[in-house]
């Protein structure tokens, strides 16, 4: 019976569970989606350009050596938009998802969905890394901004109707992104600690 409601819920409304029973309210299935899609892409904005000051408030501090008072504000501002867009891409992704899942099981998923997944993991995890301390900053920035512009490549391709690429295709492509997130950030890097060397010298 509850897989029967579940499976009938997850075509035509929303099912949750209160006080014990599993309650349906009929909300079209199309219009949760297109929501979820609709805030997807608003959180996926949001964090492609915080973590594009992230990565500017990163080279700012390298170049000057020190993070004056409102340095500090600005980027909790934007470490806190970073959470609230990392949150809200988790939530949207398994509201866009979760039809899929319950009528047709793990054989709903697609090669985008799977990516989606794979991306949010490393944005995860290595955003837990890197507030424990254990990423380096030789890697760590450069991953968190790689996997960003690629959630934002992937909806910008999702657009133009470009999903029917292989789990290998999108490995390569995304380990790509993020030899040349790493890279470009480590160059910088150095550019910056090379100058101001000089200068000091």
């Amino acid at each position: 019976m509850v897989n029967m409601l579940t499976i009938y819920c997850a075509r035509s409304g929303l099912l949750i569970y209160i006080k014990g029973i599993f309650v349906c309210y009929h909300i079209p299935m199309t219009v949760i989606t297109l929501l979820a899609g609709v805030f997807q892409s608003i959180f996926i904005s949001l964090g492609v350009g915080s973590s594009t000051l992230a990565i500017t408030n990163f080279f700012a501090a390298i170049a000057d050596g020190t993070i004056d008072e409102t340095e500090r504000r600005m980027m909790g501002i934007v470490y806190i938009v970073l959470r609230v867009a990392m949150v809200g891409i988790l939530l949207t992704t398994i509201a866009l998802h979760a039809p899929a899942v319950l009528t047709l099981g793990l054989a709903g998923i697609t090669t985008f969905m799977w990516a989606q997944w794979l991306v949010l993991a490393v944005l995860f995890g290595n955003a837990t890394l890197m507030t424990a301390r254990i990423m380096p900053s030789t890697f760590g920035p450069g991953l968190q901004a790689g996997s960003w512009y690629t959630l934002g490549i992937m909806m910008a391709l999702a657009l133009q109707g470009v999903t029917a690429y292989t789990i290998v295709q999108f490995a390569l492509g995304y380990v790509a992104v993020l030899v040349l997130a790493v890279g470009s950030v480590n160059g910088v890097m150095a550019y910056l600690k090379s100058r101001k060397d000089s200068t000091s010298a």
